[in-house]
Parts: structure tokens; sequence; C-alpha cells
């Protein structure tokens, strides 16, 4: 794999809280959509300054070109996790408020049909029969406890209307989330296409270095190294028993994957939830030394954590490289190390 300049990286972390303010979204949304605009420009088929370029050169242009098209990739994950979890969001406020608008509407209904049956003079019998009363004290404690009544009612229907509408309030925002993710999600679905279109480019590149079979041993050594046993030993061996499957964009199997696809899964077999997201990952594991490595850690790669795989030991580590091409193993130095991680 070709080495390259280190990119600038974030130091942002994932934003866990259940509503964030609009603007900060926007512009998370709005500098997403300029990413992809931005970034799906490769060089592609441009081999006219030769006619007939030697292995090196193409693996050369299939590493440079890929190595702008993964972080595009890696942008439209972490834009549906976090579409998943504001439309979760918002569905449980919205649950929530759909009980109570009905308890508003019911109490709403009744105050208007007491308010009907007295225009219609329903309630006639009922002033009759105050009107009667036998003592000025039996009228005035009829009167008043009809107005009591009729306090209650107004008072039942304003808090009730009250709590619908604080609820409906934090709504609002999740909304507006929603929509501005749903946009953002439109904007890269239109751009599946080209980023589809650049991937066949880099395939035709690949053809010309290896026909229709792979570059070499895809497990050049035992895989894992050794079994850690407890969840680390789970998901290691689930990794490695995905070799040979085929790297597709946006995938996280069973039959195919991405690279954060791949480490995802694998620790989700052991029970440990990850997001799909190479930066993400990166930002809930727990952060470990290359002493400290061992199999079933992440090893992330580029300055902007663009590239995940994972450590099977020995120096090893099982990784889902770049479309069309099966799942493998290499050595963990063949790359720009950026850190390495460890889930909990």
């Amino acid at each position: 794999m070709a080495h390259h300049a280190p990119r600038p990286s974030s130091s942002r972390s994932i934003d866990r809280s259940a509503v964030a303010p609009r603007s900060r979204w926007s512009r998370f949304t709005t500098t997403l959509a300029a990413l992809v605009g931005a970034a799906v420009v490769l060089t592609g088929g441009a081999t006219a300054a030769h006619a007939e370029p030697s292995v090196a050169e193409i693996e050369a242009r299939i590493d440079r070109d890929w190595n702008k098209l993964e972080p595009v990739i890696e942008q439209v994950n972490a834009v549906r996790e976090q579409l998943a979890l504001r439309r979760k969001q918002a569905d449980a406020l919205g649950r929530r408020i759909a009980p109570l608008q009905a308890r508003v509407d019911a109490a709403l209904g009744q105050v208007g049909g007491l308010a009907a049956d007295a225009y219609k003079g329903d309630n006639l019998s009922t002033v009759n029969a105050l009107l009667g009363s036998r003592s000025p004290g039996e009228l005035m404690s009829g009167l008043e406890l009809l107005d009591r009544f009729a306090r209650h009612q107004q008072e039942q229907v304003r808090t009730i209307a009250e709590l619908r509408d604080e609820l409906a309030a934090k709504k609002k925002p999740l909304d507006e989330m929603v929509a501005d993710l749903s946009r953002t999600e439109a904007q890269l679905a239109a751009k599946k296409k080209q980023i589809d279109a650049e991937i066949a480019k880099l395939q035709k590149l690949r053809l010309k270095v290896y026909g229709n079979g792979g570059g070499g041993k895809l497990r050049p050594a035992p895989c894992p190294a050794g079994y850690p046993g407890g969840a680390a030993g789970v998901a290691v061996k689930f990794a490695c028993a995905q070799i040979g499957k085929i790297y597709v964009w946006g995938a996280a199997g069973p039959d195919h994957f991405d690279c954060s696809g791949l480490t995802m899964a694998a620790w989700a077999k052991a029970g440990v939830s990850l997001p799909h997201n190479a930066r993400q990952q990166h930002n809930v594991t727990k952060r470990v030394s290359r002493a400290e490595l061992r199999a079933g850690d992440l090893v992330f790669y580029y300055a902007d954590l663009h590239h995940v795989g994972m450590y099977v030991g020995d120096g090893w580590v099982v990784h889902a490289s770049q479309s069309g091409k099966p799942i493998t193993m290499k050595r963990v130095d063949d790359g720009d190390i950026n850190s390495y991680g460890r889930p909990t």
C-alpha cells in the first residue's frame, strides 16, 4: 500500500446528547455535503501519459485514488449512524406526545360539549333547578359547585396542554435535525452513482494487474495467531472467518463488508456495539499503545482516521481494504498508523 502525507486530524468527539443545537448540525451537514462534492474527484482513468502503465504505477494510482474515496464512504456511514439515532429519539418523543394529544383533544371536546349544550339550552333544567332552590344558601352552593367544576375542567385542560407543548418544543429541534440529516443523506444518495463509477474505474485498473484474480494469498499467516478468549476472542475469530469476502462500501455483512463494517460486525458478535464509522470507532474505544496491542484491538490508519482494521496477533491485521477486493490479512505497519483502540 502506498504511503500518503498525513491529513489534518479532528479531535471532535461523538455528540451523545439527546438534542443538539440546530446550528451545529446544520454546519455538520453543510460541511459534509461540501466534502462529498469536493472529495469524489479522482484521477480515475487518466492514462494518457503512459499507454501501458507498469504494475507499480497502477497500484500507486489505485491507492492514491482510493484514499480520496474512502473518507467519503466513511462520511456516508457516519451520516447514516447519526440519522438513525436522531430519528429514534424523535420517534420516542412522538410516542410520548401522542397520548397527551389524545387527552387534550378529549378534554377540549368535553368543554366544547358543555358550551354547545348550554347554547342549545340542554342545561336549562339545571338552571331551573338552581333557581328553584329552597333558600339563597342552596342557590349559592349550587353556583359554587358549577364554578368549581368549570375551573377544574379549565385547569385540567391547561395542565395537559402545557405538558404537550413542552414535549412538542423538545421535539421541534429534533424534527429540524432529522430534516437536515435527511437532506444530507439525499445529497449523498445522489452521489452514489458517482462513487460507484469511480470504483468501477479503479476496478478496471486493478484488472490490468491481476485479471479476475486477487492480489496474492489472503491468509499468509495463522489467523488469529492465538485465541485471546473472552469477547476479544469471539470478535477476532469472526473477523478471521470473513477473509475472502468482497469489500462493498456501506456494507456490514453478512456477505460483504467495508472497513468499519467489518470491525463493527466482529465486535457485535461479541456483544459490543460500535458505530459504523472508523473515526467514531476511534472515539468510543480505549487508547492503547503499540506495546499493549493484543488480538481484537483496532488499528486506525491515516491522519483523518478513514481506515480501520482488526489486530489478530503476531504483527498482522485483518481488514477490508478496497472496493472489489477480498478481505485479507496484512502486516500491521503496512499503512500510515494513526493509533490503536480497544473496544470495551
